[in-house]
């Protein structure tokens, strides 16, 4: 009989270790809940990371989404002159009160989709105009909701520097050959940057999906007015409808016209009918939604 020695013998696979809950968690009794899409961020590096790449100073004005467990408000009550943390569960909410009793600090139980931004920050003392940040953990469901309440906003913030899923990040910070609706919706409004991505293990529970960071600095003027939102989004979602086939033949679809008069449209915006919408510019769009309007 042989013997097979140790070094030969086929290793078994080593299991990734189950992430600790969060001490916080287990004394206040508190489950991340999965209808909020809760991920909590309890990597503190990457709190540094995110708080150094938003750039506070004393005099900073930062709004936080969804403070949590409230590691990054910690951070942000000790760089900036004025954080406002937004927190939809209640139960969080009170007990970031309770952990973190700065003069500096207003914790607001709300719903952020639901609430103005000029609403937080008028409660909150700030004077009307003042420019401020926002900083935010985004829960993957609503975050391309959350930046577009913000950028639309009658007072939207000076920049923004958020997380969210990776391939939205992606989506969001996209140049021409990769464009989407979600980076054309961005980028009329603020021009983007991926800065780094962001392990599952960074959070308690880990998400299934790597996250990454990315900030926006918003733009002095938008490229699109107020007046021609729903006009030019419509001409976007069109563009986008099928992705995948040439612009004329997306726009004709998604408007529901002739080939004729989507290339005519096309034609007179200067651009070339083979291309495919995601390869277009900003310029681009903002030229085809106002001939498509005329």
């Amino acid at each position: 009989m042989t013997s097979t020695s140790s070094a030969n013998r086929p290793s078994k696979p080593r299991r990734t270790p189950r992430p600790h809950r969060p001490r916080e968690l287990r004394e206040g009794r508190i489950r991340p809940a999965k209808s909020l899409g809760q991920h909590f961020l309890t990597d503190r590096s990457v709190v540094n990371r995110i708080v150094e790449a938003a750039g506070i100073g004393p005099e900073t004005v930062v709004v936080e989404v969804g403070p949590g467990l409230g590691h990054m408000t910690e951070r942000l009550v000790e760089a900036a002159g004025r954080v406002i943390a937004v927190e939809v569960d209640a139960k969080l909410a009170q007990r970031l009160r309770e952990k973190l009793p700065a003069e500096n600090l207003s914790v607001v139980s709300a719903d952020v989709l639901k609430t103005d931004p000029e609403t937080l920050l008028s409660d909150a003392g700030v004077a009307s105009g003042t420019p401020y940040i926002v900083v935010a953990n985004l829960p993957y469901n609503i975050g391309a909701a959350v930046l577009r309440h913000f950028l639309e906003s009658e007072w939207p913030p000076r920049s923004l520097i958020v997380m969210l899923q990776r391939e939205v990040a992606q989506s969001i910070t996209a140049g021409p050959g990769a464009m989407s609706v979600v980076g054309v919706a961005n980028q009329v409004y603020a021009t983007t940057k991926r800065l780094f991505s962001v392990s599952p293990r960074a959070f308690y529970p880990p998400p299934k999906v790597t996250s990454a960071v990315i900030r926006l600095d918003v733009r002095e003027t938008p490229l699109i007015a107020p007046a021609e939102r729903v006009h030019f989004f419509r001409v976007l979602r069109a563009g986008f409808s099928t992705p995948r086939k040439q612009l004329r033949n997306s726009l004709a679809n998604g408007l529901d016209v002739s080939l004729d008069r989507a290339s005519a449209a096309i034609f007179a915006a200067r651009i070339d009918p083979r291309l495919r919408p995601q390869d277009l510019q900003l310029e681009d769009w903002l030229r085809l939604a106002r001939r498509v309007e005329a």
